[in-house]
C-alpha cells in the first residue's frame, strides 16, 4: 500500500480499469486493486471527510493483496476464478459472518458496493452544471448505493459531513488532468470502463447469490 498519499491522477485509474477486463470479460484483480488504490488517493486528497470510506477500502485492499500474494494466489488472478474457488471449497460465509469473515468474496463485495457509489458520484460531477452542489450529488449517490448497507447513525453522520464538501471545481481540479473541462472529458472516457467492470461483477455475484453476504 505504499504511496497511497501521493498525488492522484485520473489517468492512472483510467488505465487500470481499461485493463481490468480481459477478452473473456474476466475481472483481473491486479488491475482492479490498482484502480482502487488510485481512487483512494483521490479520496485522501480531499481531506478527512471521506476517511470513513477510504480507511475501510484500504483495509479491504490489504486483505485482497494478501490473498493475491498468499499460498492460494493462483485462485485469485480474477474475480471469476476467486468466486469459483471460494464457493466450490465452501470458503464463503453465506448466512452469517463466522468461519470466513475475510473471504475474498465478502471483501471484494464491499469494494464493489463502494465502487458503485463512486461511479454514481463521478458521473454526477461529470454531467452536472458548474454551480451544482456537490453535497447534493454525493448524498444522492450515497443514498442510491452504500446507504442501504449502513446503520442509521452512520447514514446520518455521513450526510451531515457531505454538507462541508468542496465545490465541483475543486473536485475536478483534484483529478490532476488539467482544467475542469479536461477533467470532465477524462471522466467521460474513464466512467464507461468502471461501469462495465461494475456490471460484470454485479452479474457474477448475482449468479452465485452472493450479493447479500453478511
Amino acid at each position: 500500500m505504499d504511496g497511497l498519499e501521493s498525488d492522484f491522477n485520473l489517468r492512472v485509474v483510467l488505465v487500470s480499469f481499461k485493463q481490468c477486463l480481459n477478452e473473456k470479460e474476466e475481472v483481473l484483480l491486479d488491475h482492479y486493486l490498482a484502480g482502487w488504490r488510485g481512487l483512494v488517493r483521490f479520496l485522501n486528497s480531499l481531506g478527512a471527510i471521506f476517511s470513513f470510506i477510504s480507511k475501510d477500502v484500504t483495509a479491504k485492499l490489504q486483505i485482497m493483496e494478501g490473498l493475491r500474494s498468499g499460498p492460494q494466489r493462483e485462485h485469485y488472478n480474477s474475480l471469476q476464478a476467486m468466486v469459483a474457488y471460494e464457493v466450490g471449497n465452501q470458503l464463503v460465509d453465506l448466512t452469517r459472518r463466522s468461519r470466513h469473515p475475510d473471504s475474498g468474496c465478502r471483501t471484494l463485495l464491499r469494494l464493489h458496493r463502494a465502487l458503485r457509489w463512486l461511479q454514481l458520484f463521478l458521473e454526477g460531477l461529470r454531467t452536472s452544471p458548474e454551480d451544482a452542489r456537490t453535497a447534493v450529488l454525493c448524498t444522492d449517490s450515497y443514498n442510491a448505493s452504500l446507504a442501504a448497507y449502513h446503520p442509521w447513525l452512520i447514514r446520518r453522520a455521513v450526510t451531515v459531513a457531505f454538507c462541508t464538501l468542496p465545490t465541483r471545481k475543486v473536485f475536478l481540479e483534484a483529478m490532476n488532468v488539467g482544467s475542469p473541462q479536461q477533467a470532465v472529458e477524462m471522466l467521460g472516457e474513464a466512467l464507461p470502463f468502471i461501469e462495465r467492470v461494475y456490471s460484470v461483477s454485479q452479474e457474477l455475484y448475482a449468479k452465485h447469490s452472493l450479493l447479500d453476504l453478511p
